[in-house]
């Protein structure tokens, strides 16, 4: 490869769209591979749209930033979800990206990414269109190459199936609430459905005493490795170890299916989540903010 001159170094940012998600990787890919953690969300996203590409209510925005020839930064959104943001290597790009989202009318409802790079965006975007942002949730990325799993719960994993759809939606539901602030009434049952249709994401299900007790899903696949979410215990079960059980097990299927990594987000205000995970084995990598934009005045 062709190291970059002087001359490609100093010209100014810029942005780059693309169609779809393989012309998007086509240019980001190596980047975003190179913090592949950290990046993990912006590469399932890229599986999910080439899985099944009408999942988003409008098209992606699938944006590259580079400063010559070299990216710098990245970035996806599906609406009506957050933008998605790369790790930055250059402040520039977040000016630049600001610019080229507003010069073609896009709405951005939100950002999420490092933290540093999420509220740079958000800096940039929020004055000029009389917005605010508000931090919904601060989360930490993690990352496990091998399973330490837990001693002493009772019960065992399967796969779920679609008999379990009903189960599925169920909990999903529960977990949008209680962990996302999300009501939208059917957004569970399209989730676990497109799952189902798409081969988007895999469910685990830990059995105690012949019954459903915990789930956890493995999707947002990455070139090395697979996401873990949602994990979710119904609160009457909880306390039990069923959570860790459930996620040790599905983290360990994937390492065993050739996966060389696995990743998952935890709330950092939830101390109880991000414990557990540690303790079978997963370490932190970054922390990362997703940051909601709301109309000025209309803050909470």
């Amino acid at each position: 490869m062709t190291e970059p001159t002087e001359a490609t170094e100093a010209a100014e940012p810029r942005v780059e769209r693309f169609a779809t998600a393989t012309a998007f990787l086509e240019a980001a890919g190596g980047f975003l591979g190179e913090r592949e953690a950290e990046h993990n969300l912006l590469f399932g996203i890229c599986a999910n749209l080439t899985a099944d590409p009408g999942f988003p209510i409008a098209p992606p925005c699938l944006a590259a930033v580079r400063r010559g020839r070299r990216v710098i930064a990245a970035a996806i959104m599906t609406p009506p979800w957050n933008m998605v943001l790369s790790c930055v290597d250059d402040p520039a790009a977040i000016g630049a990206l600001a610019a080229d989202l507003h010069a073609a009318g896009i709405t951005v409802p939100g950002v999420t990414g490092p933290v540093d790079e999420a509220r740079a965006f958000a800096g940039a975007w929020c004055p000029p269109h009389g917005l605010v942002s508000q931090v919904a949730v601060a989360e930490r990325i993690y990352r496990l190459e091998r399973v330490v799993l837990p001693a002493g719960v009772p019960g065992r994993a399967r796969l779920a199936t679609t008999a379990d759809r009903d189960l599925l939606v169920g909990w999903v539901g529960e977990f949008l609430v209680e962990a996302m602030e999300r009501r939208t009434p059917d957004e569970a049952a399209v989730l676990v459905d497109r799952s189902f249709r798409a081969g988007t994401r895999t469910w685990y299900l830990w059995e105690d005493g012949g019954r459903p007790v915990s789930m956890a899903a493995s999707a947002g696949p990455t070139p090395n490795g697979m996401r873990i979410g949602p994990v979710y215990t119904p609160p009457a079960a909880r306390r039990h170890g069923y959570a860790s059980a459930v996620t040790a097990a599905a983290t360990q299927a994937e390492l065993d299916n050739g996966r060389r990594f696995m990743f998952l987000f935890t709330d950092l205000s939830n101390p109880t989540s991000n414990k557990i995970y540690q303790e079978i084995g997963y370490e932190p990598v970054i922390d990362v903010d997703q940051i909601a934009f709301v109309p000025l005045g209309a803050a909470g």
